[in-house]
């Protein structure tokens, strides 16, 4: 890798758009998960995802990305039960996605990539740099093994988010986002940076969406969370892309399905504001 390559343009090169809008597959609970359905089983999970998948594709999302999100309480080192489940499932589902998709294994960078690799993912987005105070403890982190575990499994091609305002957490340090964003972006190359609101749904501050973005040289910034129909326009002419769940679901509620009538109204906003780029 040359220290002074270019990272910007992979997205338009993956998406084919300006702007891309990655939505969030949120998996049902899986096994080992305290509040795993043994009931519905996996054959649940699997017709849950599929549903989303094809809500989120005919809406007309530009990515997905797979997630354990009710996988609550978070682990910040997956399980084994729960990497295999979530191989499985993207396995059974991946022959209906026609677009690019990533993993995010929440929160374990070195599974998020193990899970990608295997399945076929471009992406992934995870804390992978930084120490944080969270609800899950202390949240420590090691960007230097988490790319070398990349390299070692050949896995270099899969992009990697780094989510440098994660949720539930505060940064153990007095560092101001620009100068976290700068130190980030020199000396981990990180493909993107992603940037959150306190939850998933809660809307990501426009300002601090600029200072980050204002302080990278090349690095594509994401908005993270709590995009919706009536602020994407705002988000998106500050970020280069747009990470999306909530919004998207039934009554706009994190713990509903994906309702397909709200993907497309939020995307034909977005495709009229790319009309303008």
């Amino acid at each position: 890798m040359k220290f002074t390559e270019d990272t910007s343009n992979w997205l338009e090169e993956l998406f084919h758009v300006k702007k891309p809008i990655i939505a969030m597959c949120h998996l049902q609970p899986l096994p080992g998960d305290p509040y795993y359905d043994e009931e519905g089983g996996m054959e649940k999970v699997v017709e849950c995802a599929k549903h989303d998948v094809i809500a989120l594709q005919n809406g007309g999302v530009d990515g997905i990305m797979f997630s354990n999100e009710y996988s609550l309480p978070y682990l910040t080192k997956m399980e084994p039960i729960t990497l295999a489940a979530m191989a499985f499932v993207i396995g059974q589902v991946k022959d209906l996605v026609k677009i690019p998709y990533g993993v995010n294994c929440l929160w374990d960078p070195i599974s998020s990539l193990d899970v990608a690799k295997a399945t076929g993912g471009k992406f992934i987005r995870e804390i992978i740099s930084g120490v944080y105070a969270s609800d899950f403890g202390i949240w420590n982190t090691n960007s230097g093994e988490t790319a070398r575990h990349r390299h070692r499994i050949g896995a270099d091609h899969i992009k990697m988010l780094y989510n440098i305002v994660p949720e539930a957490a505060v940064y153990l340090s007095s560092r101001d986002i620009a100068s976290i964003a700068k130190t980030t972006e020199f000396n981990c190359k990180p493909d993107g940076l992603c940037v959150s609101g306190l939850t998933a749904g809660s809307e990501t501050d426009t300002q601090v969406l600029s200072q980050v973005k204002n302080a990278v040289k090349k690095t594509p910034i994401f908005c993270n969370t709590g995009c919706n129909k009536d602020n994407v326009v705002r988000q998106i002419s500050v970020a280069d892309g747009v990470v999306c769940a909530t919004t998207f679901k039934v009554d706009g509620k994190f713990e509903n399905p994906v309702d397909e009538a709200r993907v497309k109204e939020f995307m034909d906003i977005v495709k009229e504001f790319r009309k303008t780029l």
